[in-house]
């Protein structure tokens, strides 16, 4: 998989990429992912990025231009499944989804800013929106990094354990169950016994029913779906 970022902060969206799993993942190259930073795509001295909207009102718009360039170029040089926006008022970003585009060979995610991008870019160039969730970020650069992790660690060899992701909470639409390691009893507080027993089949089906109940008592939502 390859994953192209435009941004007018690329500093800001670096660092998650260069530790942990996602670091590793690259490494492995397993996963390709770059940075572009929007003011290389000006014409002006100022490099300029955004102005005013037109019919008024409070903050600045990122303007189509440098970003046409960018995406255009990145076009030309190979095929892309989907150019994503992240922004507020995208659809809210779930497992599913994340599960669907780690199948993906090549992405571009476009980090909105400012008051957000002229309207045209989403009508020309944008084929999904996403938002992490209902609250404002100062921009998309944060949300951008929530949904690499979230694909990359889905693409195979990116974890040590294989069936580690498929375990997660909101697979299936359930919640994970509970986890227990050592020691054992902890100031009174024992490890279900159940997990010591051996029996492996008896062992999943104590974690579906804690998974249901878990689901059940935090997200009732979910079991609606």
């Amino acid at each position: 998989m390859r994953i192209d970022i435009i941004t007018v902060l690329p500093e800001l969206i670096k660092s998650p990429f260069e530790a942990s799993i996602l670091k590793r993942a690259i490494e492995n190259q397993l996963v390709e992912v770059h940075f572009h930073n929007l003011r290389d795509y000006t014409t002006d001295n100022y490099k300029s990025v955004d102005d005013y909207q037109f019919g008024g009102g409070a903050g600045m718009v990122m303007m189509i231009e440098p970003i046409d360039k960018c995406i255009s170029e990145l076009k030309s040089q190979r095929a892309y499944d989907e150019v994503i926006y992240m922004t507020p008022d995208g659809t809210v970003f779930n497992q599913q989804i994340a599960n669907h585009l780690s199948l993906k060979g090549n992405i571009i995610i476009l980090c909105g800013h400012y008051k957000g991008v002229d309207q045209r870019v989403r009508d020309l160039f944008v084929t999904k929106e996403i938002s992490i969730g209902d609250y404002v970020l100062s921009g998309g650069e944060l949300a951008a990094a929530v949904l690499c992790d979230a694909i990359i660690r889905l693409i195979p060899g990116v974890l040590g354990n294989e069936t580690s992701a498929l375990t997660d909470s909101f697979q299936d639409n359930l919640l994970a169950p509970p986890i227990y390691t050592r020691p054992r009893e902890y100031k009174g507080m024992k490890v279900p016994e159940v997990l010591f027993s051996g029996n492996f089949p008896k062992i999943e089906i104590w974690r579906d029913e804690q998974s249901y109940q878990r689901t059940k008592e935090r997200r009732p939502d979910l079991l609606d779906d």
